[in-house]
């Protein structure tokens, strides 16, 4: 009887927060009629109302929200519990969930975690490439990856990749008609090729550092765009200049496609980390996981 109320509460929680039935059975992999009869089993079951039907959409009573706050927190402990029993089997099982940027997903995670899969059969892993700042509690990832200076305080963390350094990059076509320029401020007058933050939705401002003196340009151009392979490619066609991760810019510096300006300003700052709440149960996955990113100098 425990254990089948718990699933209940589990389905009642998926449904809750898709804020749709069709959602929910489409996350959880089961027919939409069956997960409507078993909510409909647990609101009997509680003698209590837990979601408003409508025909657009299902939303928790205020019984129901106060069910769900009581089932997150809950629920999490127990299969935190569940895993961590789980993992003092000898191989390492369950799923390790991941957001990070795709940058840092395709250069860090990827050739990392991948090898894993093959070791321990027991073993998945979930990894999100999302730009956005992911809040990781709420959408229950058990950690994100995030360029080192923008970890939250109250979050544990660990580098998983070595100092890095933005650059600011332009074809030798582009400076044949346009003057190199010497300092930040200079970069006023150039046509720069934007990026739009998505969570604020603002134009990526670019920074600066020399002696100490920290510098923040607001750039303008004609392109806005978050894809770095298009930046990329703008920079070889001399469209404008582009401020990237150094090992981004390499395929255009190695070849002679573009050029470094205002190398001097440009200071490294701390790489990408690894981060989740300090009260994050280890298990013996979500371990391994952190030992086989975590960062060691060559």
């Amino acid at each position: 009887m425990a254990l089948k109320i718990f699933d209940d509460l589990a389905a009642f929680a998926v449904v809750a927060r898709e804020q749709s039935f069709t959602k929910a059975a489409a996350r959880l992999g089961v027919a939409q009629s069956s997960l409507s009869q078993t909510v409909k089993n647990l609101e009997d079951k509680l003698q209590m109302r837990l979601l408003s039907r409508s025909t657009r959409k299902v939303s928790p009573t205020e019984l129901g929200a106060q069910l769900l706050q009581y089932a997150d927190l809950h629920l999490t402990e127990l299969e935190n519990a569940i895993n961590h029993l789980r993992g003092q089997a000898e191989r390492p099982a369950g799923t390790v969930r991941i957001t990070s940027s795709a940058i840092a997903a395709e250069r860090l995670l990827w050739p990392r975690l991948m090898p894993l899969l093959e070791e321990f059969p027991d073993l998945n892993v979930e990894i999100s490439a999302d730009a956005s700042l992911t809040d990781i509690i709420e959408e229950r990832f058990d950690a994100g990856v995030r360029l080192g200076e923008h970890i939250e305080k109250d979050m544990v963390a660990v580098r998983i990749g070595p100092m890095e350094r933005m650059v600011v990059v332009g074809a030798p076509s582009y400076f044949e008609r346009h003057a190199v320029p010497t300092e930040p401020h200079d970069l006023m007058a150039h046509d720069c090729i934007l990026t739009r933050m998505p969570t604020s939705k603002a134009i990526l401002p670019w920074d600066f550092e020399k002696d100490g003196r920290e510098v923040k340009v607001r750039v303008s151009g004609r392109i806005i765009c978050n894809s770095r392979n298009m930046q990329i490619d703008a920079v070889r066609r001399g469209l404008g200049l582009a401020w990237m991760m150094e090992h981004t810019a390499e395929q255009v510096l190695e070849g002679g496609e573009a050029v470094k300006v205002l190398d001097d300003w440009c200071a490294p700052f701390p790489g990408f980390h690894l981060y989740y709440p300090s009260r994050h149960r280890h298990t013996p996955a979500f371990a391994l996981v952190i030992d086989r990113l975590r960062w060691r100098d060559p």
